[in-house]
């Protein structure tokens, strides 16, 4: 079973040597960034900082950034053991006999029990603070040099705004799961949005209008009502991961959560926004609301996981009503910039976690691979078992309808036998098998808004490589050559006999 809370995931890690104390005194003000960016980037621990300058609260960052944490947060030893439990999720085997049926009974009770569970109260409301909360009093940090400074990164016309006068010294709320509802619906979103602290009771939440967040926040605005809001820090150890995960529609991130979990969510109400429930182990929640018709603040830039500052813009100005936490509470942050970070690990957990879905979508797609370089949004390698001309191209098409997928801006895609894991063995059939303009296919549709190079915010062109073998009904196309490779025989021989060469 995985972590029921962030504490008792930190003593799992730290009784496997996983997670490294820190007791000498840093500064949350970049200080705490170079550190962990070092750790990081070398495959180190992760990291509980005691003694952050100014504040009382102890601060844990890098908790899932190796593929070993998260495979522990996930109770698995392989994504792919989960990627099979949310295979027989979308596909379920109908039972044909009565013992069938009788062996089905648990897993449909399990289902049955995923849904969360209200309970009356929980440990993160032990401490309530609601006339005196101060959000400045977390340890949030200042991750980048730039960050909050509103005279880069920021259109001209915001740049002299009055609201930049409001921005502080750039710190961020990173690993909060924000909690919102549908106004009319009710259904529950949570989403990993970043927010900037301006003031003990202000913020800014920072949304794509990509996002079920924006979305939700649209539908307050045309009915003219208050939105609340709730942002919830640590908790059940899946969470962080659930609120990331590009889930179809119709699915919500706290269920998805309880089937990650094996069990359901515990949610309590929260205090001064009684109209939403938060998870009843969390280390710290932040309620509030935002008022849709209030002029908005300019937020940012903000270094990014693109490897770029993000632009400052207007988003929706985040009033805090009350914060609660555990008496011993630590808090959970992350810095995100130039890959590797630890969100590399969180998306290379849905690659694998979210194959077979996209396998339902698309069964052309055999496998594929988000490599680092393009930071989630920017790269995809597609394998496809080809049977017939134009195919990649399809597949393409269909990627680019495909929820999240959509907003891929270069696809490869590559024959069976090459090994999309394989950066290089991809690079050489794109090299090999490609000619630019039989094989380049270029589309408009909708980017990532983080996408700076787009020639407008969150729209431009995208490109789709066809490095498959070509076959009749491609165009016009000569002898294709066979690929140089060993026969397995020869491999087996040489295997067997390599000690003998004593090579």
């Amino acid at each position: 079973m995985p972590a029921a809370d962030m504490q008792s995931f930190v003593a799992e890690l730290e009784q496997r040597q996983m997670l490294r104390r820190i007791s000498v005194e840093v500064d949350p003000e970049l200080e705490i960034t170079e550190i962990t960016d070092r750790v990081t980037k070398s495959g180190g621990p992760a990291l509980l900082f005691e003694n952050v300058r100014g504040h009382d609260m102890p601060l844990l960052i890098n908790t899932f950034g190796t593929k070993e944490r998260m495979c522990l947060a996930l109770a698995c030893e392989d994504f792919e053991q989960v990627a099979q439990r949310v295979q027989a999720l979308i596909k379920p085997e109908i039972p044909t006999t009565l013992l069938d049926k009788i062996k089905k009974l648990p897993e449909l009770a399990q289902l049955g029990s995923l849904p969360p569970k209200i309970v009356k109260r929980g440990i993160c409301q032990e401490v309530v603070h609601t006339e005196d909360a101060d959000v400045t009093r977390l340890p949030a940090i200042k991750c980048w040099p730039l960050d909050g400074d509103p005279s880069r990164n920021c259109a001209a016309h915001l740049r002299d705004d009055a609201n930049a006068r409001e921005a502080t010294r750039g710190r961020y709320i990173t690993l909060g799961g924000v909690f919102t509802k549908d106004p009319e619906t009710g259904e529950r979103n949570v989403g990993l949005y970043r927010v900037q602290i301006f003031a003990p009771k202000l913020c800014a939440m920072h949304w794509h209008m990509h996002h079920d967040g924006a979305r939700h926040f649209r539908r307050y605005q045309q009915r003219g009502e208050i939105m609340p809001i709730a942002i919830a820090l640590g908790g059940p150890v899946v969470m962080p991961y659930a609120a990331t995960c590009p889930l179809p529609p119709d699915m919500s991130e706290l269920l998805f959560a309880g089937f990650l979990n094996r069990s359901a969510i515990e949610l309590t109400p929260c205090v001064t926004q009684s109209a939403l429930e938060v998870p009843a182990s969390a280390e710290i929640v932040i309620e509030g609301y935002i008022d849709p018709a209030e002029t908005p603040i300019l937020e940012g830039p903000f270094g990014d996981h693109t490897g770029f500052y993000s632009t400052a813009d207007l988003y929706p100005r985040l009033h805090i009503t009350a914060i609660t936490q555990r008496r011993d509470a630590i808090y959970p942050t992350t810095i995100v910039g130039k890959p590797p970070q630890e969100d590399y690990w969180l998306g290379k957990a849905t690659e694998r976690i979210f194959l077979p879905l996209l396998k339902m979508i698309i069964p052309d797609v055999i496998d594929y691979s988000l490599p680092m370089f393009g930071c989630f949004h920017n790269c995809a390698f597609i394998k496809i078992r080809k049977e017939y001309p134009l195919q990649a191209r399809r597949v393409m098409s269909a990627i680019w309808g495909a929820g999240q997928m959509a907003f891929t801006k270069i696809i490869v895609v590559v024959d069976e036998h090459v090994d999309v894991h394989d950066e290089q063995a991809v690079f050489f059939q794109l090299c090999s098998n490609v000619d630019p303009r039989r094989d380049v296919m270029l589309v408009d549709g909708p980017l990532d808004i983080l996408d700076h190079a787009a020639p407008a915010c969150g729209v431009g062109s995208k490109m789709g490589i066809d490095a498959t073998r070509k076959i009749a009904g491609e165009g016009a196309l000569r002898a294709w050559p066979d690929e140089i490779d060993m026969t397995d025989e020869i491999k087996d021989l040489v295997t067997r006999r390599w000690e003998e060469y004593g090579l």
